[in-house]
């Protein structure tokens, strides 16, 4: 079990020359969990997979419109400290998958607004930047907003692949970087209709198959049971939580949710502790009254 939280907590204490105060209630409750899990067992990659990876298709490009404050810093801010910080979460899950077998990984969040669809598309370029083959699929069907942040509208995506609707892939390819990303497509009010496990594993087993990544924008865990579906397919999970909006009881009812074999651990989005960084003001200014370090695009 990887200590992400602590260490991504830790960095953010350095860069404050140590002047980090103690995190709250949440904080402890994320560590015992940790405690709990304790280490992880190596895993060897499936043969078939592994057999794919030098067999990467040539997907279409599609052309990335960001608009005028995007939070998505990996893309257009790769000096800044936000865009540091990602960088090194993915040097942390790179080791992991050094220890383990880790492809597909779900990021979530407990509620809407912690920030999850941000920390998913800056975490999958960061890890696209290091040479490795990386899909970032947006598994939100119900509240999609990663075709609107990127200026990827009309696109189809999961939606149309799970209903039939369009024989294709559907992946594209980001001009400028070597990210693939599959979008959600359509939207629905009760996309389970047409999630069957059995047609969902396979559509996963056949898109992951040469890729070193999979990261899947999920919906959040409260009140829906969408992201179940996602969970149990990927090999980790990756909790996203906010200062101020993700409660001490919503982040208790979330840990219970996730099979805690596949629980890495937590990014915290938009902590106070960096308020005095001058990266953390810029953004803060932008929101109205707010005293935080980015604003969550979900």
């Amino acid at each position: 079990m990887s200590q992400i939280f602590d260490a991504l907590h830790e960095s953010v204490a350095e860069s404050l020359g140590g002047r980090a105060h103690g995190l709250p209630a949440a904080r402890e409750l994320l560590q015992v969990v940790e405690r709990k899990n304790g280490s992880s067992t190596p895993m060897s990659e499936p043969a078939t997979q592994a057999a794919g990876r030098d067999v990467l298709p040539q997907f279409p490009s599609a052309k990335v419109v960001l608009p005028e404050y995007s939070k998505f810093v990996c893309f257009n801010q790769d000096e800044s400290l936000a865009a540091e910080k990602f960088r090194f979460l993915t040097t942390r899950l790179r080791h992991i998958q050094q220890k383990r077998f880790l492809k597909r990984l779900v990021v979530t969040s407990s509620v809407a607004g912690e920030g999850k669809s941000m920390v998913a598309a800056n975490l999958s370029y960061a890890l696209a930047a290091g040479k490795q083959q990386v899909l970032l699929l947006e598994g939100d069907l119900r509240r999609p907003s990663l075709a609107d942040q990127l200026g990827l509208t009309h696109l189809p995506g999961v939606s149309q692949i799970l209903q039939g609707t369009n024989d294709t892939e559907n992946i594209y390819r980001l001009e400028g970087s070597g990210l693939c990303i599959l979008l959600a497509g359509d939207v629905h009010n009760n996309p389970l209709e047409f999630m069957e496990p059995g047609k969902l594993s396979g559509v996963m087993d056949h898109i992951s198959v040469g890729f070193d990544w999979v990261v899947i924008d999920s919906p959040p865990l409260l009140p829906l049971a969408d992201t179940s579906m996602w969970m149990r397919l990927a090999d980790a999970v990756l909790l996203v939580t906010r200062p101020g909006v993700t409660s001490k009881r919503q982040l208790q009812r979330s840990l219970e949710t996730i099979e805690q074999s596949k629980l890495l651990g937590s990014v915290v989005n938009a902590s106070t502790e960096a308020t005095n960084n001058h990266y953390y003001y810029h953004y803060a200014s932008r929101s109205a009254g707010q005293q935080s370090t980015t604003t969550a695009t979900k």
